[in-house]
């Protein structure tokens, strides 16, 4: 029996964020809100080796939680990402910056933060070329994005970097979406980005993902009518997909010690719900990437500074790939177990959970032409079992649909 391991995407929406405001704002809009909605279980991680790190921990995090349990395979809580990084929890830092003596890995074997960083927004050359010896190979989200990698020039014609703490991302700059960029070479190799690199990492961990940026229609900058909207980050979230904001101020560069086009000030967070007042006014909840908590609203609207640190530039859009990963065959039977997005809706309104991915398995008898049929109805439980096939050769895959009528919110 061959084995066609495929997935159907899901259509692509738009989102992003801004500002802050406190517990206080978070309990008054909470108890007069027409929407207020959150993706349950998402990590809050500190700060560590540099926010856009720390901001895609948060994210794998979740997806480790959520139908990838082989994103984070190491020592700390039995290999499940947890929810926060206190006490014994501390070695999920090595999710986005691995380090030598950390979360099981030997204290001779260097990593992310060996490698690259000596302190924040520093300038200089990378330690492991100070030192003369080899890099490490790309063992976690920061070597597979350029966080703190001092190895390019002329990135996107902004800047040069990247300086510790810091990681660059290419735009569309008049507001269309950037569907799986990857960088050319103009500016050094190998030629990553965040948003490359988070399909490679995803890659290393066995997977295939979708991802885009987007600059934000609230950004001054984009034409009018473009960009990424606050209806596009209600539909991201309502389909079960966080997303990361890239906080950014209009300048593309500035001047620091040793270099003249250093990384700009920049912030990442990660939008994971949001609120919709009585009045219309648009919220975005999100994780602030210094592990404060669940107080932190942002409204939607064109100036807003997140934390007085800067407004949105754009957002970076990420859908994991369902993927089969076993098929056992017993008594006429066979099970299909598969990997994919398992993310649940709470309604604050309403105290209701919602699933959000819902799957059907496909059979073909063959791939030229493709002749893929349900063999199953749509279900959220991973595996199912069906009936043997009679032919000699059989392929499967697993596709996303649409949840059954009466199961959305």
């Amino acid at each position: 029996m061959k084995l066609a391991g495929q997935s159907n995407g899901i259509p692509w929406k738009r989102f992003w964020v801004l500002s802050w405001t406190g517990a206080r704002m978070l309990g008054a809009i909470s108890a007069h809100a027409a929407a207020n909605v959150y993706l349950t279980e998402v990590p809050d991680y500190s700060w560590h080796g540099g926010c856009f790190g720390t901001a895609t921990g948060n994210l794998m995090g979740f997806w480790d939680r959520h139908g990838f349990p082989d994103f984070y395979t190491g020592t700390t809580a039995y290999g499940l990402a947890p929810l926060n990084d206190f006490g014994a929890n501390l070695g999920i830092h090595s999710l986005w910056a691995s380090e030598a003596g950390v979360d099981g890995r030997p204290a001779d074997m260097p990593g992310h933060m060996d490698d690259y960083y000596v302190s924040y927004a520093n300038t200089g050359y990378d330690p492991y070329a100070l030192q003369g010896r080899t890099e490490h190979e790309p063992d976690c989200l920061g070597d597979f994005i350029g966080l703190s990698q001092n190895k390019w020039r002329n990135l996107n014609g902004e800047c040069d970097g990247n300086i510790d703490g810091y990681a660059f991302a290419y735009w569309d700059t008049f507001g269309e979406r950037r569907a799986n960029f990857t960088p050319g070479p103009e500016a050094g190799l190998p030629a990553i980005d965040i948003q490359s690199g988070l399909r490679a990492w995803t890659e290393y961990r066995g997977f295939k993902a979708d991802v885009f940026t987007q600059l934000g229609d609230i950004n001054p900058e984009v034409p009018r009518g473009k960009g990424f909207t606050f209806q596009d980050l209600k539909a991201e979230i309502d389909e079960g997909y966080p997303v990361l904001f890239f906080l950014q101020e209009a300048n593309t560069s500035r001047v620091l010690s040793g270099m003249e086009r250093a990384n700009p000030l920049i912030h990442a967070i990660l939008a994971y719900g949001y609120v919709i007042g009585m009045d219309g006014a648009e919220y975005v909840r999100y994780r602030s990437g210094f592990a404060s908590g669940d107080t932190h609203l942002t409204p939607w609207k064109e100036g807003t500074m997140w934390h007085q640190i800067a407004p949105l530039r754009g957002v970076i859009g990420y859908h994991p790939r369902p993927q089969i990963t076993e098929i056992v065959p017993a008594d006429g039977q066979i099970t299909i177990q598969w990997h994919g997005p398992d993310a649940e809706l709470f309604n604050v309104s309403t105290g209701t959970t919602t699933k959000l991915h819902w799957y059907v398995v496909e059979q073909a008898t063959s791939l030229a032409p493709l002749d893929f049929k349900p063999v199953t109805h749509a279900t959220t439980m991973r595996p199912v079992t069906i009936k043997a096939p009679s032919s000699q050769t059989a392929f499967f895959r697993v596709s996303l649909v649409p949840p059954p009528e009466g199961e959305s919110e």
